[in-house]
């Protein structure tokens, strides 16, 4: 008998988790991604995107990872860099960023505003 619980829980822990950490999830989201994200769920399945956006996504996405990484190793380099300049460069990459991919300013924040805040912290002693 407990054995058989036992399953039925190990099963049913995807799903809890999911129910569970949902509503944490969507908090996280912006309205608008919020709401496209319900309307999605809620309508018919869309269609998947075709190879040529797939490869242009993923196009865009390694010269995203290219810009910020040069970025970085720019900031965490270059001897003579004021902070001002630095700062000015990070303000142009979340530009671009969002340029390439304009609804994933929240992505943007989540993934390297970190970073960035953390290497300059490092590199000109910032409290």
């Amino acid at each position: 008998m407990r054995a058989v619980q036992r399953q039925r829980s190990i099963k049913e822990r995807p799903q809890r988790f999911a129910a569970r950490h949902r509503t944490a999830w969507l908090k996280m989201l912006s309205q608008e991604e919020r709401r496209r994200m319900e309307s999605d769920s809620a309508s018919a399945p869309q269609l998947a995107q075709t190879a040529a956006e797939l490869r242009e996504e993923r196009r865009k996405l390694r010269r995203l990872q290219l810009m910020m990484d040069m970025v970085m190793s720019v900031i965490g380099q270059s001897p003579h860099l004021s902070i001002d300049e630095a700062a000015e460069m990070i303000a142009q990459s979340e530009r671009a960023a969002l340029a390439m991919f304009p609804d994933k300013e929240l992505a943007f924040r989540l993934l390297y505003k970190p970073r960035l805040q953390r290497l300059m912290r490092e590199r000109y002693r910032i409290q």
